[in-house]
């Protein structure tokens, strides 16, 4: 958007959330974790420029954001080693004493977190509110976790009394780029309290510098932490399949996620995949379409750059109509662009905008994405609403390659991705059906998902629907996500594979309890899901 003359509104980035200030900022807070281009690598609890250089740009505008130093397999094979021998004192350490480092860099991020949100939003994409909700939801929810971890180590799975122990190696994380603070971040710190040391793998495509203040925080406090950038092609066996690796927890897509599997098929290694699925909303016999219309607006948020995002929606054909009149207006209402752009006289985080999304990752997904459409249009998919990047708002000029407006669809064809493939952006599918068979057998189309819902006046029918839709979490009338704290997460079919997570879950998939025990999880032999 340009200038006041012409009826538009002159945005400008503030000087105080620019990328310079902020990263100038954060190497004054962290200065020991970077070298002159950028973040190093944090190896056996030091900070080392070692690495090859990759040039590193933002998804909001084209910038640059500087170099990210990628590793090699020997460098990431000699800190996984390193790793394993500092997991071996770190189980020795009493429990009061690795709550109070994790509660001392939790003290640490809170004191950061307006700048660790800006950098999220930098790197990858995320308005304002949701970067900061993505910082405190790892603040608060670990914290929950310092308070409840006595307990959950000194009970098996059972609940019956039993001590835990940490595992014989440390924790290997490879996640995804999308909650690099709420799941990765958080995840890696419940693993130390449980008395495991942690190596992390900065995601390629975003976040490597918010984890790199992150790790300093938490390396400052003395907790045995490795952050190692590099491609997963090439770190793959170092993370993977090291002896030194107790255990791997990956978030990532159900391609990379199934090599991953092939390669841990015969360590026994303790393992939680986090696989995507294509979430699904069921709409029966239902009339609430105020009460829809703001789920659905929630919907969109991060332009459905998540796990639990719901990109399709099975509908019965005599509420047609009803729907699209309720979820068009929403597609059309729906706010995107530049998520650090600020109206003139806007000088600081106050004044940043609330957006429901900002770009996509990369220009490359964005591409993708268009070629999914493409190709489900080419099939004989009806377009039923396709936005325009013009009604983004934009600074002047500005690159806006890795941005895509909210597209909708009916009936996408079998042989066309997005009939069974998480589109992971603001793509959206309606299908049409006529009976409870087939809203079940189209609810349940990519063989297992994270989350589901049920939309119905009937909810003595909806929940009899619910125990037969292939997902972890099935909601009535509401959404369902990963949730926080005590909450159980994890997947049904192809979207999980190995141990569930959440509360007392994740606890135990890091720890060993008693002899022969078998935790709740999705395994090849056996499967286990929590009776909550």
């Amino acid at each position: 958007m340009s200038d006041a003359a012409d009826g538009t509104v002159r945005l400008h980035v503030p000087d105080s959330v620019s990328w310079s200030a902020v990263t100038g900022r954060v190497r004054d807070l962290v200065g020991e974790a970077f070298a002159d281009d950028g973040p190093a690598n944090l190896i056996d609890g030091e900070w080392k420029a070692v690495g090859t250089p990759s040039e590193q740009t933002s998804p909001v505008d084209g910038s640059s954001l500087g170099t990210m130093l990628k590793v090699d397999a020997a460098t990431a094979s000699d800190a996984v080693q390193r790793a394993a021998a500092t997991h071996r004192s770190w189980g020795d350490v009493d429990l009061d004493e690795r709550r109070r480092r994790v509660s001392a860099s939790l003290d640490a991020m809170e004191s950061a977190r307006d700048d660790l949100a800006l950098l999220l939003s930098w790197e990858i994409g995320k308005p304002w509110a949701m970067a900061c909700a993505d910082v405190d939801r790892c603040i608060s929810g670990v914290r929950w976790y310092v308070d409840e971890i006595e307990g959950m180590l000194s009970r098996d799975v059972e609940g019956a009394p039993a001590k835990r122990a940490p595992l014989e190696g440390p924790v290997s994380n490879i996640a995804s780029w999308n909650y690099p603070m709420s799941v990765q971040v958080h995840a890696e710190l419940v693993q130390l309290l449980a008395g495991n040391g942690v190596v992390a793998k900065t995601p390629t495509q975003g976040g490597w510098m918010t984890l790199t203040v992150a790790h300093a925080l938490m390396a400052r406090e003395g907790l045995p932490v490795t952050l190692l950038a590099g491609d997963g092609s090439e770190l793959s066996d170092a993370l993977i399949r090291s002896p030194e690796i107790g255990a791997l927890a990956f978030v990532g897509g159900r391609s990379n996620g199934g090599r991953v599997a092939a390669q841990l098929a015969d360590t026994g290694k303790r393992h939680m995949l986090e696989q995507e699925g294509l979430n699904t909303w069921g709409v029966w016999e239902f009339s609430d379409w105020e009460t829809f219309s703001g789920i659905l607006k929630k919907g969109f948020e991060y332009a459905k750059q998540r796990c639990t995002a719901y990109p399709r929606f099975v509908v019965q054909r005599k509420l047609v109509d009803q729907f699209l009149g309720t979820y068009l207006p929403v597609l059309e209402g729906v706010r995107f662009g530049h998520p650090l752009a600020v109206e003139e006289g806007g000088d600081g985080v106050d004044d940043l905008p609330a957006l429901d999304f900002g770009p996509l990752i990369s220009a490359a997904k964005a591409a993708e994405l268009d070629e999914s459409v493409a190709e489900a249009l080419r099939h004989g998919a009806v377009p039923l609403f396709r936005g325009d990047k013009a009604g983004g708002r934009f600074l002047p000029g500005q690159d806006t390659s890795a941005y895509h407006a909210p597209v909708s669809m009916l009936a996408p064809p079998g042989a066309s991705r997005l009939m069974h493939e998480e589109p992971f952006g603001p793509v959206d599918s309606i299908i049409v059906v006529d009976t409870e068979a087939e809203l079940l057998a189209q609810m349940n189309a990519s063989n297992g998902a994270l989350v589901a819902s049920i939309a119905s006046d009937d909810t003595e029918k909806a929940e009899r629907l619910a125990e037969q839709v292939q997902a972890f979490k099935v909601g009535i009338n509401k959404l369902r996500s990963r949730g926080d704290k005590d909450e159980a997460f994890g997947g049904r079919g192809e979207s999980w594979k190995g141990a569930f997570v959440g509360g007392e879950y994740l606890v135990h998939a890091v720890t060993e309890g008693p002899p022969g025990e078998n935790i709740f999880g999705n395994f090849p032999g056996y499967q286990r899901t929590p009776p909550t």
